[in-house]
């Protein structure tokens, strides 16, 4: 229990320093040295819904989204929010699929958010009343690094795990 603990609360410490801003690296006008998303599934059972989000730095999401869809993406100041929130939808629909206890769950978008040097994307798969498994394929980013490193934090009744994905394994299965 106790190395479990450890390693959540690592995972978390990591993901903290990794996102949190670098007054320092800014100045200097350096990148972030790594690549990385994290994605969040909580079950929420009382309005029997999984509630997903994606984290990715916001100056790799530009890039992979105008590689991807050839157009100028801007998701700090987008010129047109409903665009930048079809392509965001639609590459993290591309890009990440759950199976809530082998059955595949259709997402519904519901918007995105830059913070600081990140955006948020946020779905919702409806009528998943419980889960017993969540099955993940998370190929985020994997067009544009072959450094990627995928987290990923379920919660469900209460219990959380985390795993991690480093490219290019793409798959993993949350069992409760």
């Amino acid at each position: 229990m106790e190395v479990l603990f450890n390693k959540w609360l690592m995972s978390l410490l990591i993901t903290c320093m990794i996102f949190s801003k670098n007054e320092a690296s800014e100045e200097a006008g350096t990148k972030h040295p790594i690549h990385l998303s994290v994605t969040e599934i909580n079950h929420n059972a009382q309005d029997k819904t999984l509630e997903i989000s994606c984290k990715i730095f916001t100056d790799d999401f530009e890039k992979v989204l105008a590689q991807n869809y050839r157009t100028k993406v801007d998701l700090t100041n987008p010129p047109d929010k409903a665009a930048m929130e079809k392509l965001v939808n639609d590459y993290v629909q591309k890009h990440l699929s759950v199976k809530a206890d082998g059955k595949p769950a259709a997402f519904t978008a519901l918007g995105f958010e830059k913070d600081q040097d990140v955006v948020y994307s946020y779905f919702q798969v409806d009528n998943v009343a419980s889960v017993k498994s969540i099955g993940i394929t998370n190929t985020l980013m994997y067009d544009l690094f072959d450094d990627q490193i995928s987290l990923m934090h379920i919660t469900v009744g209460g219990k959380r795990k985390s795993g991690k994905l480093d490219y290019p394994a793409k798959e993993t299965i949350f069992s409760f």
